[in-house]
C-alpha cells in the first residue's frame, strides 16, 4: 500500500492569513487586491496551482462545495484544459441536484478529460447553508437521502434501464446511455452514526479530517468493521493543511505568523457560527483546541490553529520536510493511503511540500509512479467540501 498524495484548489479565494478570504466585493474580483494577502480565485490563478501541483507529482486536487465557492465541476472541466494528468476530486453536495443528471455529469466528464474526474460525495453538516440550496432536510434525513443517491448513482452506471423506488426518490428506467469509462471512485466523510453505515455501503475512500493519530484509528477501525459486515472493503484517506520547511524552527515561525491577524473576538465570532454546525466532525475539530490559542500542538507536528477561525478541516503538519514525513508515515501505518492536503497560500505551499517532503517519502519507499519525481505525471485512482 503506497501513498496518494493530493492537494487543494481554493475556489473560495486564497491567501496569506487565516483571516476570512472572501473579504471583497461580491461582484468585483478586483476589490481582492486591495485586501491585503487575499487572491482571487480567478482561472489564471487556480491554473497556476493546477499545474504546479501537477508539475510536482501530485495525483489530484480536491475542489470544494459551497456558497463562498466556485461551482466545482464547471471550475474544474475549464482547468483540465490546462493540465494533461491531474485529476480532480469534485465535490458536491447530493441534496441539490438529480442522482440521474449527477450520473450522466460525471460519464460526460470522463470522456472529455479522458477519465480524470474523482468524486467527493459531501452529505452537509449545517443546515443554514442548506437551505441556501433549497433543502431542508435535517442532518441524519439528509444522510439517508446519500445512501438512496449513491443507491441511484451506481445502479445509474451499470447502462442498462434501472429502477429504485425509495423514500427520497423514484426513478423509473434511469440509465447513462454511455456509462463513464472508468467509473469514479467516490471519496465520502462523515463521523456521525448516520455516515457510518452510508460509507460502508458506497464508499470507495472513507475521508477523515486530520485529528490525532489514536482518533483516526478508531474512525479506520469503525468504518472498517461497518464494511466487512457488507462484504466490502474500503480505503482511507485524509484532509490536512501542511506547513513544511527546511528547519522545523522556521515552519512554526510560520504557523505563528498566520495568528498574528486573529485577536481574541475574531477567534470568538468564529467559534460561535462553527458551534453552531451540526456536523460532528466539525464538532470533533473544535473539540481539539476548544477555541484557546495555548497548546495548539495537539499531537507531535499536529497544529490546530487553523480551526480557530476555518471550518472544516482545522489541523495542520507542521515541521521539517522529515518530521512532516515522519508524520505521513506515521498515518500510514495505521492505514491512511490517501493525504489530501493544503497550505496558506496554497500556491507556495504546494512548492514546499512538493519540493521538500516528496523527495523524503520517495526515498522511503512510500510512493510509487509519478509522485517520486517532480514533474512527474499522474496515474491515480478515481473518485467530502473542505
Amino acid at each position: 500500500m503506497t501513498v496518494h498524495l493530493h492537494w487543494f484548489l481554493p475556489t473560495g479565494g486564497d491567501g496569506r492569513t487565516l483571516v476570512d478570504r472572501h473579504a471583497y466585493a461580491p461582484n468585483h474580483v478586483g476589490a481582492a487586491l486591495r485586501v491585503r494577502g487575499v487572491r482571487a480565485p480567478d482561472i489564471e490563478y487556480l491554473a497556476q496551482i493546477a499545474k504546479a501541483a501537477e508539475q510536482l507529482g501530485f495525483e489530484a486536487v480536491l475542489t470544494p462545495t459551497g456558497t463562498w465557492c466556485e461551482d466545482a465541476w464547471l471550475t474544474t472541466v475549464a482547468l483540465a484544459q490546462h493540465t494533461e494528468r491531474l485529476k480532480f476530486l469534485v465535490a458536491f453536495r447530493p441534496g441539490v441536484i438529480s442522482p440521474t443528471l449527477a450520473a450522466q455529469m460525471a460519464a460526460t466528464y470522463q470522456r472529455v478529460t479522458r477519465g480524470r474526474l474523482l468524486l467527493n460525495v459531501v452529505t452537509g453538516g449545517d443546515s443554514s447553508e442548506q437551505r441556501r440550496f433549497g433543502d431542508r432536510l435535517g442532518h441524519d434525513q439528509r444522510y439517508a437521502r446519500t445512501d438512496e443517491f449513491l443507491s441511484v448513482v451506481r445502479g445509474v452506471w451499470r447502462g442498462q434501464p434501472f429502477d429504485f423506488d425509495g423514500a427520497h426518490y423514484r426513478v423509473e428506467g434511469g440509465l447513462t446511455a454511455l456509462p463513464p469509462d472508468p467509473v469514479p471512485q467516490i471519496f465520502f466523510g462523515g463521523s456521525s452514526p448516520a455516515a457510518g453505515p452510508v460509507a460502508a455501503r458506497h464508499a470507495d475512500v472513507y475521508l477523515t479530517w486530520g485529528e490525532p493519530p489514536a482518533q483516526v484509528k478508531e474512525k479506520i477501525d469503525w468504518i472498517r468493521a461497518l464494511a466487512e459486515e457488507q462484504g466490502r472493503t474500503v480505503r482511507f484517506g485524509i484532509r490536512l493543511h501542511t506547513i513544511s520547511r527546511d528547519a522545523s524552527a522556521e515552519a512554526w515561525a510560520t504557523a505563528n505568523r498566520l495568528l498574528d491577524d486573529l485577536d481574541a473576538d475574531t477567534i470568538a465570532a468564529a467559534q460561535t457560527a462553527l458551534g453552531r454546525s451540526e456536523s460532528v466532525g466539525q464538532q470533533r475539530m473544535l473539540a481539539l483546541h476548544g477555541g484557546s490559542r495555548d497548546e495548539l500542538e495537539i499531537s507531535p507536528n499536529l497544529w490546530a490553529g487553523v480551526g480557530l477561525v476555518r471550518g472544516g478541516a482545522g489541523t495542520a503538519l507542521v515541521g521539517s520536510h522529515a518530521e512532516v514525513a515522519d508524520r505521513i508515515e506515521e498515518y500510514h501505518a495505521l492505514g491512511i493511503e490517501h493525504f489530501v492536503l493544503s497550505g496558506y497560500p496554497h500556491l507556495e505551499e504546494a512548492y514546499w511540500f512538493g519540493e521538500g517532503v516528496i523527495p523524503d517519502l520517495a526515498a522511503r519507499g512510500l510512493l510509487s509512479g509519478p509522485s517520486t519525481r517532480a514533474g512527474g505525471g499522474a496515474p491515480l485512482l478515481v473518485a467530502s467540501g473542505r
